[in-house]
């Protein structure tokens, strides 16, 4: 039994990661589960024994892509010297979208998709990522941390569209 368990978890994880390659290449819509499954090498139908829906698998593979996210900060937040803590956060960020490219491009195309499920997610995700920020720049004692936190999550996100977009010339060095 924990075999199958073990296994079933696999499986998932195998669908989650094959969901996240097709969504963020050919977009949400223009998907189907069936293109998933052939990514994942498994049958339509067993897509469907973890994910009841399209839209059940996105919002699985965003959660995905947000705890990455969420968790590589909060590891800053608990290690990061505070004068060091605004570069850590944009290493940690850096990190993500050299590794796991596919996961930031499924966010940014998921930010157009108008499902109210699936803005939910996205609002989720942003406002803990916020809210991380936030805490972590007022407890380094980052002068005006509001403003800190707005300018760099609006610098991350220019810095999806210029990876997206193959236009290193909209980062910052």
């Amino acid at each position: 039994m924990a075999k199958d368990s073990a296994t079933s978890v696999n499986r998932k994880s195998e669908i989650l990661s094959a969901a996240i390659e097709v969504f963020a290449e050919t977009g949400y819509y223009r998907a189907t589960t069936a293109m998933v499954a052939e990514r994942a090498k498994i049958s339509q139908p067993y897509v469907f024994r973890f994910f009841p829906s399209k839209e059940a698998l996105l919002l699985s593979a965003l959660e995905v892509s947000w705890e990455r996210i969420v968790g590589s900060f909060r590891q800053v937040v608990q290690s990061a010297a505070p004068e060091n803590m605004e570069k850590e956060l944009i290493v940690a960020y850096e990190r993500i979208m050299e590794e796991h490219r596919n996961e930031i491009l499924l966010q940014m195309q998921a930010q157009t998709i108008a499902e109210e499920t699936i803005r939910e997610s996205m609002r989720g995700g942003f406002r803990e990522v916020r809210e991380i920020v936030l805490e972590a720049f007022r407890g380094a004692g980052i002068e005006k941390p509001e403003e800190r936190t707005f300018l760099f999550l609006a610098r991350g996100m220019l810095c999806n569209v210029a990876d997206a977009i193959d236009m290193p010339e909209l980062k910052m060095t």
